[in-house]
């Protein structure tokens, strides 16, 4: 080790420890899976949790699971903020989160930036360990495969590198100097899929992103489906899985589960609402408020979708289509 970063390493399971919690507790059988939110977050997501978000930015994240962890009052989350957007931005405002690995968060892309995330990086509410994109896919891949990190050419001579809590070395063949990029091993993951069966094989249409890495990666994976299918689907074409069944731990049927995101091929952002809701960030008064009506006044995502309305989802499904 030639010099280190000076942020916090909030990931520190090594990677035996992670192997032998998989021997012990991780379920291989093929059982029925299915659940709702409810139960999944009050089995799967406690207190001082590590939590690990599927998706990219705004495009298929779970956001029953979100609504859920905020419903349920969950605190003191550490968050991968891989490419975490909206999702961290409404566990944030749910003061469901105490630190986060940034990578990608905090920026509603050409919609602005979040007050909300701002207010509370700024307080020191919640704190923040830098990393790139390319280091939190390659410290999600490190786990995955059972190492304890891979070296990578990322971040050096940076200022990221500074506040990270990444490493250099020296490399044993060529003498180069590289970065040590530590392992990252959620506690929980929650990854939302096109198509799932009851036992947890499931299939993402298009860039599966880092999902099925980090589905390897975590201690529990959670899944919400646009559709749970019979196990013939992935039986019959084995091609078909992103992620295998035993890597999950639950399995919750969650149409229009992306919303107000994206979900490529089924539908579009809304942004109407992405837009409501960074007005209501802007204080402390109508984010409350903005809680209330779309989290707290209804029991389950469905009754979120009956207050967003059939006629927007199929609005938004069909300017998907026309994509």
């Amino acid at each position: 080790m030639i010099e280190e970063g000076h942020g916090e390493l909030l990931s520190a399971c090594t990677a035996d420890e992670i192997r032998e919690w998989n021997r012990k507790y991780k379920a291989r059988g093929l059982i029925d899976k299915t659940a709702t939110a409810r139960e999944a977050v009050d089995r799967f997501v406690k207190d001082g949790a590590y939590l690990a978000i599927g998706g990219f930015g705004h495009v298929r994240i779970s956001m029953p699971m979100i609504y859920e962890i905020v419903r349920q009052k969950v605190k003191h989350l550490r968050v991968s903020g891989h490419t975490a957007v909206h999702d961290l931005d409404v566990l944030i405002a749910g003061d469901c989160v105490d630190a986060v690995d940034v990578a990608y968060s905090f920026a509603f892309e050409t919609r602005g930036l979040s007050k909300n995330g701002r207010r509370a990086v700024e307080s020191g509410r919640v704190k923040c360990v830098e990393w790139t994109n390319g280091a939190l896919s390659w410290r999600i891949k490190a786990a995955a495969m059972g190492l304890p990190f891979l070296p990578a050419r990322n971040m050096l001579g940076s200022d990221t590198f500074n506040f990270s809590a990444a490493k250099t070395m020296v490399c044993p063949f060529t003498g180069q100097k590289l970065a040590a990029l530590p392992a990252l091993m959620p506690d929980v993951s929650i990854i939302h899929v096109h198509y799932a069966d009851r036992y947890g094989n499931c299939l993402v249409r298009g860039t599966t992103v880092k999902d099925d890495d980090l589905a390897k990666a975590s201690k529990r994976v959670i899944v919400t489906a646009e559709r749970i299918v019979p196990d013939s689907f992935f039986r019959d074409a084995p091609e078909r899985t992103t992620i295998p069944y035993f890597c999950v731990d639950a399995v919750i049927e969650a149409p229009w589960g992306s919303h107000p995101c994206n979900m490529p091929y089924e539908y579009y952002f809304d942004n109407e609402h992405l837009k409501d809701y960074l007005k209501a960030g802007a204080n402390e008064k109508d984010l409350h408020a903005y809680l209330d009506r779309w989290v707290y006044s209804v029991k389950d995502f469905e009754e979120y979708l009956d207050l967003v309305g059939i006629k927007k989802l199929y609005e938004l499904r069909r300017l998907e289509e026309l994509r």
